[in-house]
Parts: structure tokens; sequence; C-alpha cells
């Protein structure tokens, strides 16, 4: 509980409204969705984004005479370093990497089903918003307005966010999965975007990876 409520705090600071229990009915997830590649984020852009943001902070800090301990500079092996950097691109490439999402949305429940890698769900029938115990750690869910967001606590200061938003024409999703660490002074966010689709058709399946670029395989689906 004592790394819940610090990651809470850390997390708590990029929101602007605490999130609510809220059926949303207005708000239809549900469905089958593809990755469109095209309109997500590179991976390798978003690298070099963080790195730029954390060199012009550490120049900063230098020029305020408040970087002598050395800690803040990108390389070293304290916050900030290479590897921490490295690690958290690596754990949202990961954590990112699905290619189609099964969605059931019911009046109280949202089951989002990933490929590859565990489903998220979401209940709202105590009509509050609760942390939870998993397998991974603690984890909360709810309704930030329109946007459904899913926050899993992880112990060594990590936080895993997914902020789902859907388009005005209701055929365009919006992931955006952000990885928190206190061990870098910038989290790193990915926006996956993702178009419905209709499961017998057979089509290009692309994944866009940190270590092998763009890989295309095709599949029936």
């Amino acid at each position: 509980m004592a790394i819940f409520a610090l990651v809470t705090v850390t997390v708590a600071c990029s929101q602007n409204r605490p999130l609510v229990a809220d059926n949303s009915t207005h708000v239809n997830y549900a469905g089958f969705w593809e990755l469109n590649l095209a309109q997500s984020d590179n991976i390798r852009a978003r690298l070099d984004t963080l790195v730029r943001q954390l060199r012009e902070q550490a120049a900063r800090r230098s020029k305020a005479g408040s970087d002598r301990s050395g800690g803040m500079a990108i390389g070293n092996s304290g916050s900030n370093s290479g590897a921490s950097i490295i690690g958290l691109a690596r754990m949202a490439e990961m954590i990112t990497g699905s290619q189609l999402l099964e969605i059931v949305q019911g009046k109280n429940d949202i089951l989002i089903k990933r490929e590859d890698t565990f489903s998220l769900d979401c209940e709202f029938y105590a009509g509050v918003v609760e942390p939870r115990k998993s397998l991974l750690g603690s984890e909360v869910c709810g309704w930030d307005s329109h946007q459904l967001l899913f926050r899993i606590f992880l112990p060594d200061g990590l936080t895993i966010q997914h902020r789902l938003s859907l388009g005005e024409s209701g055929d365009r999703l919006n992931i955006a999965t952000t990885v928190y660490s206190d061990q870098v002074s910038y989290p790193f966010t990915l926006n996956r975007v993702y178009n419905r689709y209709q499961p017998e058709r057979e089509g290009f399946v692309c994944e866009l990876t940190l270590t092998r670029g763009k890989v295309c395989t095709t599949e029936s689906r």
C-alpha cells in the first residue's frame, strides 16, 4: 500500500480530474479493433523525444548550478540513466504490441481482450472507484469524462496507465499508454490507434519494434 500511495501521487499530478464510476452508455467501445500502424506513434521517434526532453532538463539544471550531484545527466547510473530510459521504451513496446482487440461492453462493465497479452477489465457495480489487487500489483479503473482509464501500480516505482478515447465517428480508438518510473523524471507515452474491422477478412499485420523496425506478416483473421 505504501508503493500504491507513492505512485498514486505521481500519477495524480498528470490528471485534471479524479476517476469516477460511470456506465457512460453514450461511449460505445464494443467491437473488434485492429492496429493502424500509420496513425500510431513511432517508438523510435518517441524515444528520441524523451531523450531530448531529459537532455534539455539536465542542461537547465546545469546552468542553474543544481546538478553538482551528477545524478541528472543522461547516461549516469542513477536517475534518468540510459538503461532506465531504454527500459521504459521496451516496456511500452511490450505492453502495446497487440495487433487486435476485442472489446465487450455492458451496462456495468467493460472487458478488453488484447491479442498476445492479458485482458483489461473494469467493473462499475459498486458505484465507486476503488483499487483492487491483481497478479501484477494494484490497479484502478474508471472514467475521466468520456475517456476510460486503467492504472496499474507495479513494484519498484513503476506505473502503467492506459487512456482510451473514441473518435467522433466511433470507428477510431486511441489508446495512450504511459509508463511511469521513479528512475526517470519524464514518463514515456505511446499512442496506438485502432480501427474497427470484421474478424473474417484477411490482410497484412504489421508491427513497429524498437529493435527490428517494421515487421509485417499476412494472416487470416
